[in-house]
């Protein structure tokens, strides 16, 4: 069974606006987000930042996986390993949305192992070696559209 974790951040509410310093049109940092209600068994944590509102299907602006277990992924970090963004770079990439108003999902996943990936890694991969070892999952939604 899988466990519901809590995730929310001090930057925005939950299916509130992010604030431009997280994304492209500010700091482009990655905000702080607070997880609660890992299982014991929780070895590592990953993460996944997408934009399932983009012109060509989900975009994805963050992976990450082998996070420590922790109450708390602080702003501008890098909380672990770091695999390829839809702009094939290794790292966070705030919002950035060509046009209206897109909805970002930061999902946390709690993991009862360690994963074994290059960084070269997309999110399919990541999905696909963490699948047998999810033990809880958590979402946040953020919304941002560009002022022109």
């Amino acid at each position: 069974m899988v466990a519901s974790l809590k995730i929310a951040s001090e930057a925005f509410k939950s299916n509130g606006s992010i604030p431009s310093r997280y994304t492209c049109d500010g700091a482009n940092i990655n905000p702080s987000l607070i997880i609660s209600g890992l299982p014991m068994a929780t070895k590592t944590l990953a993460l996944i930042v997408e934009d399932p509102d983009a012109p060509e299907g989900v975009f994805i602006h963050w992976i990450c996986w082998n996070i420590p277990p922790t109450n708390k992924i602080l702003e501008n970090t890098k909380p672990g390993e770091v695999g390829q963004n839809d702009f094939g770079k290794n790292e966070y990439a705030g919002p950035c949305p060509p046009n209206g108003l897109h909805h970002y999902h930061f999902k946390i996943y709690a993991l009862d192992n360690f994963l074994h990936l290059d960084l070269s890694s997309s999110k399919a991969e990541l999905e696909a070696a963490m699948d047998p070892y999810v033990i809880g999952f958590g979402e946040l939604i953020g919304t941002y559209a560009r002022r022109k």
